[in-house]
């Protein structure tokens, strides 16, 4: 029970410790919920630590576990961590940005400090001595002659409702953090054991697939229901509008009797999408605003240089698609869901199904493949429009392969437009960037984010499309350089969306990073200097100095010879200009024949501040830089007038193992003491320019728009190119 259960059933709270009025900003998530309780309970049962954040993969539960063991000194395994609960939970918002570390982990490391020094304060009232007479060890207070008392024991079941302080003694032992702990969320992961929203049984579960439309905007004129409801195990058939579903008591016959209810339908469809949407997105209505103001007027005599790079619509690509669980029971709803915003997600369901927020209870549970704003809460908004009318059967929901590729919000076509001049020396002078883009975040908090809202008789409506502001950025993220020479940065927002779309890992970070990186080898191979030489000339961020240096060196890259067919490439920037730091160099091989592209080796170099779980953070580098490969090479969305068409992995191919770096390492630099770095998104950007400017580097050729797919290499090398840029890639 923590402090909201406690409350809620009534108890008393026994022990409070009172601390003058806070004027003071609290460290972390800890300022948005500044009570202790809220974020542990120590008991007679143990330790309960919580947090708003949820585990999409990126080892979140263990660094927190280090984090709280740190500090309370106990082992990881004397801690229970509940993570992103609407009943149970601090409410954290969305996990994402690679903000957990700095929200989350950053309170729970100043919370279970605090804790730790109460817990000692009690022992020390109760034995009648100093507090500095007493230490914390395994989950007792220690003291003089050999006295000792279990955490426990002290407070009995007691709650530390106590309002946190601005700073706390930090316990600086690293006996726990600072060492690579194997994750806690692996081992049913690789055994076969429930990890996965997917893997949830509840009893008498029921199935449901739901017949989703053909293309956006599509509107069911009729459906022939009565053949599918006749159906062995069917148990109902669901319409609300043109949202049309199926339930069932077994997965396979709601598969099968979806099949069956789709042949008996009739759409009307619009032919809306833009054939080209590099010609499209800068004659849409954008609303322009300069993020960055430095003088770019031209030095007398200097070299103008200016080049452009695409990216396309890309999906998130979950390996296992979309999946959530619901329940409706007398005048509650329970979902259980991969949302990455328990919260957010319980405020849409709310208005979708016309209930008060606090009957709506949302628990997250792994999904198999994220980060971002894919079909996560879509399915859990599917999911408690079916249960309603079931009531009291648990309904489990999933998405076929072709809803997930056709439907799940994308990763937004963007453009990046630069321009810069060298003075005498090669430097430069003056630089200018323009970026065009969608929206990044369309995430849910109300109904019409949710795609079942779009279709049910009485729609919502999407809320309108909003920019992220700077410092961190949606379509601008990173698009300011982090270099020291003057700069003039000009996001041009378009809120008209053709196509749906919102968070994909790294938002516009990934584009506007390729985009800075691949111009900053352009113009080194202007002013005939070293790439890394050029990047260090530019730049006096100490930090940015020791991870440039850094991947160089472990890569070899001053010693570097070339071969035929072979190329290296560099990449750098600091995630959001605010978190983690990343370098990355590169080698592949290109094919000049059949245009087949191979990433040989890359080695990176991070600094994420101070490192808690080492091999996580080379996990999430790791992860990255495979991710960024697999955009940087092979994905784009394909589509006509009307309809998304890459909508199995045929149409939309990723990365496969023949295609995987023959060589991967990542070397940290460890900072204990400095605040947590986000880095789950450190890599995708430099990832992808280390790429384009290996692919430059092998060819003698420059490749500008993404992916670098076998035909855009082979088309770059022919004298002339033989078509324009299309919509899709």
């Amino acid at each position: 029970m923590n402090r909201r259960e406690f409350i809620a059933s009534g108890g008393a709270l026994i022990v409070s410790f009172s601390l003058p009025a806070l004027a003071q900003k609290l460290p972390g998530s800890l300022d948005k919920e500044p009570m202790l309780d809220g974020w542990l309970r120590v008991g007679t049962d143990g330790i309960t630590v919580f947090t708003g954040k949820a585990e999409l993969g990126q080892g979140i539960k263990t660094a927190l576990l280090q984090i709280a063991a740190e500090q309370l000194a106990v082992p990881m395994s004397a801690i229970t961590l509940v993570t992103a609960d609407t009943a149970r939970t601090p409410n954290e918002g969305y996990t994402a940005g690679s903000n957990s570390m700095k929200d989350s982990g950053t309170a729970i490391l100043h919370a279970a400090a605090q804790a730790r020094e109460l817990l000692i304060a009690q022992a020390a009232k109760r034995w009648g001595v100093a507090p500095d007479q007493l230490s914390a060890q395994a989950g007792e207070v220690r003291g003089p002659d050999g006295k000792r008392m279990s955490y426990g024991a002290l407070v009995g079941d007691e709650l530390l409702h106590v309002r946190a302080q601005p700073q706390s003694a930090l316990a600086t032992a690293r006996t726990v953090t600072g060492k690579p702990v194997q994750r806690v969320d692996i081992p049913a992961k690789v055994t076969g054991g429930a990890a996965y929203v997917h893997d949830l049984r509840l009893p008498d579960m029921l199935h449901a697939r739901v017949v989703r439309p053909p293309s956006y905007g599509a509107r069911l004129t009729s459906v022939e229901m009565e053949p599918v409801a006749k159906m062995a195990g069917v148990v109902k058939i669901v319409r609300d509008g043109s949202f049309l579903a199926v339930v069932a008591a077994r997965e396979w016959t709601a598969v099968q009797a979806s099949r069956a209810l789709r042949a008996r339908t009739q759409w009307q469809e619009n032919a809306k999408l833009p054939h080209d949407i590099y010609a499209t997105l800068p004659q849409l209505k954008s609303e322009d605003t300069v993020i960055a103001g430095g003088d770019t007027q031209l030095p007398q005599g200097a070299r103008v240089i200016e080049a452009e790079y695409r990216r396309p619509y890309q999906i998130h690509g979950s390996i296992g698609p979309a999946c959530a669980v619901a329940r409706h029971e007398g005048n509650t709803l329970t979902v259980w869901t991969h949302s990455q915003g328990v919260y957010p997600l319980r405020g849409a369901l709310a208005e979708l199904m016309g209930m008060p927020a606090e009957r709506i209870h949302c628990v997250h549970m792994e999904g198999a493949g994220c980060y971002g704003h894919n079909a996560a809460d879509d399915v859990a908004g599917d999911a408690a429009l079916i249960a309603r009318e079931v009531p009291g059967k648990p309904v489990r929901v999933q998405w076929m392969r072709e809803d997930e590729h056709a439907w799940e919000p994308f990763g937004p076509a963007m453009i990046g437009k630069t321009r810069a001049t060298l003075d005498a020396s090669g430097n430069v002078s003056s630089w200018q960037y323009d970026v065009w883009s969608n929206t990044h975040s369309s995430r849910p908090g109300k109904a019409g984010e949710l795609a079942a809202a779009w279709s049910v008789s009485k729609p919502f409506q999407p809320s309108p499309p909003r920019p992220i502001p700077q410092p961190e950025g949606g379509g601008d993220r990173n698009a300011i350089p982090l270099y020291k020479f003057p700069s003039r940065v000009t996001h041009h927002f378009i809120p008209e969306m053709p196509i749906r779309v919102s968070a994909l890992r790294a938002l516009g970070a990934y584009t506007n990073v390729f985009s800075i990186e691949s111009f900053m080898d352009e113009l080194a191979a202007a002013a005939k200097a070293d790439p890394v030489e050029y990047r260090l000339r530019h730049i006096d961020d100490a930090r940015a100095r020791d991870v440039i240096r850094m991947a160089a060196e472990r890569f070899g890259w001053e010693n570097y010879q070339k071969q035929n067919g072979r190329g290296r490439g560099f990449g750098f920037a600091r995630y959001k200009n605010l978190a983690a730091y990343c370098a990355l160099a590169m080698e592949v091989k290109v094919d000049r024949e059949t245009g087949d592209l191979r990433v040989l080796r890359v080695v990176a170099a991070v600094d994420s501040g101070e490192a808690v779980n080492p091999d996580g953070i080379r996990n999430q580098i790791e992860g990255g830089i495979l991710q960024s490969v697999s955009w940087t090479s092979f994905e784009a969305v394909m589509y006509n007038d009307t309809r998304i068409t890459s909508r199995d992995w045929g149409t939309y191919p990723i990365l496969r193992f023949s295609h995987v770096p023959q060589a991967l390492e990542v070397h940290l630099i460890d900072r204990p003491g400095q605040p947590f770095l986000g880095t789950g998104e450190a890599a995708q950007g430099p990832a992808a320019a280390a790429l384009g400017n290996a692919v430059a580097d092998a060819l003698g050729v420059r490749l500008r728009d993404m992916p670098l797919s076998p035909q855009r290499v082979k088309a770059a090398l022919r004298p002339v190119r033989a078509e324009p840029h299309q919509a899709a890639g």
